[in-house]
């Protein structure tokens, strides 16, 4: 089966798909720090239970498209709740197939490697 004949976000019959979504979320109107709202952001991600890992540049997050677009939407609520102005990246890597890839590809590197990478 191609790209083109599968139904969107359908990993097909058995199987399960899993996305690895990054993103990065600031406050515009908020002074040059801006720890305080990345924190709270942090707080509902680490809540919702995904595999994630904080970067110093984004977040990453993996779930099924639902979870990690419901986690992301929730840090943008609250944070709207009292900034005017909000920035946002995503990117997202949808793959069918298992989870655990978030630290996969890392292990896949570091083995190619064969010495471990500072992540």
């Amino acid at each position: 089966m191609t790209c083109r004949d599968r139904p969107a976000l359908d990993a097909g019959a058995g199987e399960t798909a899993v996305v690895l979504l990054e993103f990065s979320m600031t406050p515009m109107t908020r002074g040059e720090s801006v720890s305080t709202y990345v924190a709270r952001s942090l707080d509902i991600v680490d809540k919702s239970g995904l595999p994630y890992q904080l970067t110093p540049m984004g977040t990453i997050v993996e779930g099924e498209w639902a979870e990690v677009m419901a986690v992301v939407t929730a840090c943008f609520e609250a944070m709207r709740a009292d900034c005017d102005r909000v920035s946002t990246s995503i990117r997202i890597d949808y793959r069918a197939g298992p989870g655990g890839r978030l630290k996969s590809k890392v292990d896949a590197v570091q083995q190619r490697l064969g010495r471990k990478l500072s992540t």
